[in-house]
């Protein structure tokens, strides 16, 4: 990806997406302004940034005005697991909302592009398979996942308006799974929770009948797909699904992991939580066709890596 080098925002750039893109820039030669609350973020993640000096790190917040001297903008700052986002459901509105909005204004101000990181969510529990661009989605606007799901719409809604009325050069990525290093143990999120029950020995907790499926992206193949939405000129305006588009159902996902671990954890069945979807799998013809991106990273390399963060960081 040959660009030159620019200065750029990454809000949430203390989260667990959000530090790997840093590094990801700076290797490119960017310098990298990470802006985060560390509400869920990590210093720690961004340990490996710190030691580089295109890299500054403001701890501060989304929803204030922002005041950067900047190219471009990644907005990621957000909670962004159901743990986390349950806990601190205005918060999570709020980063969405007025967060979106203090991007979109430094970034029009600026003249530069601005990648908002939406999430599949925006699509809920939905009715097609696998899900487009295209699909409108099927939420619930007032359930216990809304304050989460119906940020990220409006969080959409927002940026098309700053398009339409003010010219905002903004391109949309929806966020599928995505998994690996510096996630939390406490994330809430099958992946580390399978990774940490199986490490303790502990049974791991499965929602449903765990036919339910995902599709999940190693943290390297997202952020390198990022990095292509914010520097590819020919998608400004584009709303662009990222996401690894092989799908597994969980009950596989715990024997998969189980066997990785060398564990014998048993499999704990809970009733599934409240709009909680029964599918995702992404439709990723765009980001191929317009970015040239496609994962290349498959579930069992990408597990591993994940298996031995946790192995080292877990407490």
């Amino acid at each position: 990806m040959a660009t030159n080098s620019k200065r750029i925002l990454v809000t949430g750039g203390g989260g667990f997406i959000g530090s790997h893109l840093c590094d990801f820039l700076l290797e490119e030669g960017h310098s990298v302004i990470c802006l985060d609350s560390f509400i869920t973020g990590d210093w720690r993640n961004i340990e490996r940034a710190r030691a580089n000096p295109s890299f500054t790190v403001v701890e501060g917040d989304v929803c204030k005005r922002l005041d950067f001297d900047v190219d471009c903008v990644f907005h990621l700052a957000s909670p962004a697991s159901p743990v986390h986002y349950s806990s601190m459901q205005v918060s999570t509105l709020m980063a969405n909302s007025l967060g979106t909005g203090n991007c979109l204004e430094l970034s029009t101000r600026v003249g530069g592009r601005m990648v908002m990181c939406s999430s599949s969510e925006v699509y809920g529990d939905p009715l097609v398979t696998p899900q487009g661009e295209e699909y409108f989605g099927n939420v619930n606007p007032i359930g216990p996942r809304s304050c989460y799901d119906e940020g990220k719409r409006f969080a959409e809604a927002l940026c098309k308006a700053y398009e339409r009325e003010r010219g905002a050069d903004v391109v949309i990525v929806r966020i599928f799974n995505t998994y690996g290093s510096r996630m939390r143990s406490d994330d809430g999120r099958v992946i580390p929770n399978f990774i940490n029950q199986a490490l303790e020995g502990k049974p791991l907790t499965v929602y449903g009948d765990g036919s339910q499926t995902r599709s999940f992206c190693h943290v390297r193949d997202m952020v390198r797909g990022l990095a292509f939405a914010m520097f590819t000129e020919s998608v400004r305006g584009e709303v662009i699904n990222m996401g690894n588009p092989n799908e597994i159902r969980i009950i596989d996902l715990a024997s998969i992991v189980r066997n990785k671990v060398g564990s014998c954890s048993g499999i704990e069945f809970r009733d599934l939580p409240v709009d909680d979807p029964l599918m995702r799998k992404p439709d990723i013809s765009k980001a191929m066709s317009a970015l040239s991106w496609a994962p290349e990273i498959d579930l069992t390399e990408g597990l591993d890596d994940a298996i031995a963060w946790f192995r080292e960081n877990s407490a």
